[in-house]
């Protein structure tokens, strides 16, 4: 599937002072009233936080935007992705639009139908039937129609255990992807053996593995990750107990299986988050998730010393795209009555998709 292509934004866009984007983004907030909802990743920068009705991870948010009944246009200043979610969930009459067009997801780019298609006939030719696909959410929507039309499910960071405990028990293998560290992480917490997990490399044949090795294996990872957790390290908790013997380390399980094991706890934002705000004053964190999320709890928690375990890790840079420059420009062409940047998911799509998140909801 082509990557969507984002044309340049008017230069009127591209010169304005940050108080005049403000100052304008409210503008036509206001005159869109009830009829819109912002909806900001907690990935997002500050600038694009202080506009949105709700903050929270992609799901969430794709929740939230499609209670909001009276809202018809649902801005999602996510990733691409997050959108095609936000339009599965949504009612009829409203309408998802990402600001940036090229704000993808490279971990979700790592899967695609046509890949886990192949994987599925040559797991079928390998090894028989008995297989059940799922899929974390970070993944295009016809992949979560591809775990609907074959008895699967999705998954969020927060529930995967629930999800693969589900699939395991529907069958006798589950084919995870797109990510490799959040698969892994879940099986390990679940007493799956090491040798009990293959990795499926969708460039090989057999995804780089023997039939004998598929067979014996109740758990099959795709080759995929997180650019942002991959960075983080054990040398990096190592070096932050050093400096702070009574540190607190907590990870994303998107997290490679020796940096989860070495932290001290690991969970999904919405955990991280939770985690920093029941803690007393004067507990130290260091933290291996996305940098805006982290500094921004750092700022909203004061009395507690919060750092980033990777001190040069950058942001997401496909989150980064939807600058309040992208935002203002997609107001403000709803506030003139043109829609751009519309995402829209094939009813058919929607529909097999719809199947995996109900699955996903009834097992969580």
């Amino acid at each position: 599937m082509a990557r969507p292509y984002q044309p340049p934004l008017p230069e009127e866009y591209t010169r304005l002072s940050p108080e005049a984007l403000d100052a304008r983004i409210a503008a036509a907030r206001a005159a869109l009233g009830r009829a819109l909802v912002i909806l900001g990743h907690h990935y997002q920068r500050d600038e694009i936080i202080k506009h949105a009705d709700y903050t929270g991870d992609s799901y969430k948010l794709s929740q939230l935007a499609a209670a909001r009944h009276d809202a018809e246009f649902i801005v999602f200043c996510g990733v691409h992705f997050m959108a095609e979610s936000a339009d599965i969930l949504a009612g009829e009459h409203q309408r998802v639009i990402l600001p940036n067009l090229e704000a993808g997801c490279s971990m979700a780019d790592m899967a695609n139908l046509g890949q886990v298609q192949a994987c599925w006939q040559q797991l079928g030719a390998a090894v028989g039937g008995g297989t059940v696909p799922l899929t974390y959410v970070n993944s295009s929507a016809d992949l979560k129609a591809f775990c609907g039309e074959n008895g699967g499910s999705c998954c969020t960071s927060s529930n995967a255990i629930g999800a693969m405990t589900w699939a395991l028990a529907q069958g006798e293998r589950v084919l995870f992807f797109p990510d490799e560290h959040l698969g892994r992480n879940t099986a390990v917490k679940l007493g799956v053996a090491p040798e009990e997990c293959v990795v499926w490399d969708p460039t090989q044949e057999l995804g780089g593995n023997t039939a004998a090795a598929l067979a014996r294996a109740r758990v099959i990872l795709w080759k995929g990750f997180c650019s942002v957790h991959q960075r983080f390290s054990v040398a990096q908790i190592e070096q932050a107990r050093q400096r702070y013997p009574e540190v607190r380390v907590i990870v994303h399980p998107e997290c490679r299986q020796e940096v989860v094991q070495a932290a001290d706890d690991d969970g999904s934002t919405e955990y991280i988050i939770k985690k920093v705000r029941e803690a007393p004053a004067g507990t130290t964190w260091a933290i291996g998730t996305e940098i805006n999320l982290v500094h921004r709890l750092a700022q909203q928690h004061p009395e507690q010393r919060i750092f980033c375990l990777d001190p040069i890790v950058c942001p997401c840079a496909t989150m980064y795209r939807i600058h309040p420059a992208f935002l203002l420009w997609a107001l403000e062409n709803l506030v003139r009555g043109r829609v751009v940047n519309e995402i829209v998911v094939a009813p058919h799509v929607i529909t097999a998709a719809r199947l995996a998140l109900d699955r996903m909801l009834s097992i969580a």
